[in-house]
């Protein structure tokens, strides 16, 4: 009998085995379907990636990279790059351009709803049951929710702290980790974050490209009525990288201009190796047809604002869709980021009471895929009451919050394989990622600030109220960082927490 027993083990064991081999194959092409291939190598992403983006791009990494190798690791940082420059959604992008590498850009595309649709349904659905609950909630919900909150913020700290370890590489990105954070935190202004993100990337320019210290050169050269030192201009001169090794190089470094100056004079981001891509990051697109697609974009993007402005509070419709297009279209950071941030473009105006935003963002945490789905519940709810569905809502707020991120991304794709040698745009790039990463930290004091809800404080307050929801704050961050304890036991954990804490103090 022990026997027998052993066998149906071993039996139950390889069919799960062979079951999973069968719905997460390997890499390789298993239909010469595209859109079959790709529903095989991706549908259970948007189920199971929970964590927010920083865990994302480790899924990511480990299973494209890694286990598919459908990309290179090179390819895949510069990729990362560029969704932490650009606005919007920060792993949806990742997961979008990899599938548009390997399979196309209408692959792609479809790869982005199997990724985004379960979470937003859920979201919706979300919407739907908080539209139907009364205006005070039951004490045990309050503590509840307010540990997903403290759990919320510990995990997001945690994520600012992982990305900035890459983001900083010297004392200039260290500094801008810095300054995006504080910043952030004493103002919110609509315009305020791409301007951030522009002075982040001006003072990498500068400093990776030594303008400054050019300067200084040139003035005291004009300056001094002596001929310089010959060997002051032979150090001025820059070399370009590898000259002397590579005796074939000399028609690559006439072509590649100020871009392939020495690897002495750059940062650690803006040394690796200047050598062109293979191809565009997009093989559906050249640079010509990426060009195209951002000038489409800031046309699109110039006309809905001023319609915003001339048309404002005439419909509701589009103030929300104006809204949430502004909001994916400034918003860099990704996901952590744009949750506290929506607080101003959808909660202020009044669409949306604090409490359900607030209630909204303790559920969201906890679930998988992309953060930006927190739109879809958003737009269902500031629809209520009117003559505009919940689902109408709920799409507009879905179509407009990821549509001006994913835009750009397409083009930039197309464009990346030129852009990239040019040591300006690298440059450029090591400053836009590190003043996005210091705003992770912004939306850890926000969330702090909002993540507390009772009876009395309906609209949110400081989880500094109680020492106990800092420890479960504490307890998620070190908990993640040192004994590898995952978001969603994160979320649950903190959830208990604050169930333990009303039945010690209120109950």
């Amino acid at each position: 009998m022990p026997s027998a027993l052993r066998d149906i083990r071993r039996g139950l064991r390889s069919a799960v085995k062979s079951s999973r081999n069968a719905l997460q194959p390997t890499g390789d092409a298993v239909s010469d379907v595209a859109a079959i291939d790709m529903l095989a190598h991706n549908w259970w992403l948007g189920f199971t990636s929970f964590g927010g983006p920083t865990v994302h791009f480790q899924i990511f990494q480990k299973l494209f990279v890694d286990e598919y190798k459908w990309i290179e690791s090179t390819t895949y940082q510069e990729m990362f790059a560029l969704t932490q420059a650009l606005s919007g959604p920060a792993s949806t992008k990742m997961l979008y351009g990899i599938n548009i590498i390997h399979y196309g850009f209408w692959t792609g595309v479809l790869s982005f709803f199997v990724w985004s649709l379960p979470m937003a349904i859920t979201a919706f659905g979300l919407a739907l049951g908080v539209q139907n609950i009364g205006e005070e909630l039951p004490g045990p919900a309050y503590a509840l929710l307010s540990g997903l909150n403290s759990a919320t913020v510990g995990i997001v700290a945690l994520a600012g702290t992982q990305l900035s370890q890459k983001a900083v590489t010297d004392k200039l990105t260290l500094i801008l980790v810095f300054l995006g954070a504080t910043a952030g935190m004493l103002y919110n202004a609509l315009w305020f974050f791409p301007v951030l993100m522009a002075v982040g990337g001006t003072a990498t320019i500068i400093w990776d490209l030594k303008f400054l210290q050019r300067t200084c050169k040139a003035m005291r050269l004009n300056k001094s009525s002596t001929r310089p030192d010959p060997r002051e201009q032979e150090e001025s001169i820059e070399i370009p990288a590898r000259s002397h090794s590579h005796v074939g190089s000399t028609t690559h470094h006439r072509t590649g201009n100020t871009a392939t100056a020495s690897t002495e004079s750059l940062s650690p981001v803006a040394a690796q190796e200047q050598d062109p891509a293979p191809q565009g990051l997009s093989p559906a697109f050249s640079w010509k047809g990426g060009i195209v697609i951002i000038v489409a974009f800031v046309l699109s993007f110039t006309a809905i604002m001023v319609c915003r402005g001339i048309y404002s509070g005439s419909s509701l419709g589009f103030d929300l869709f104006s809204n949430f297009y502004l909001a994916g279209t400034i918003i860099f950071g990704g996901g952590p980021v744009v949750i506290p941030l929506l607080r101003e473009y959808i909660v202020a105006p009044g669409w949306v009471s604090a409490r359900d935003f607030l209630l909204g963002l303790a559920f969201i945490q906890a679930f998988p895929g992309p953060n930006f789905n927190f739109a879809v519940y958003l737009g269902a709810l500031a629809v209520r009451g009117t003559d505009i569905p919940a689902v109408a809502g709920a799409l507009i707020g879905f179509f407009a919050i990821f549509l001006p991120g994913l835009w750009l991304y397409t083009g930039f794709m197309g464009l990346w394989a030129t852009v990239r040698k040019v040591q300006a745009v690298r440059a450029c790039l090591r400053g836009i990622h590190a003043t996005a990463v210091g705003l992770v930290f912004t939306a850890v004091y926000r969330i702090f600030q909002i993540g507390y809800l009772d009876s009395d404080v309906q609209g949110g307050g400081s989880l500094s109220r109680d020492p106990w929801w800092v420890v479960i704050v504490a307890t998620s961050y070190v908990g993640g960082m040192h004994f590898k304890l995952t978001p969603v036991l994160a979320i649950l954990l903190g959830a208990v927490m604050g169930l333990i804490w009303y039945g010690v103090t209120r109950a």
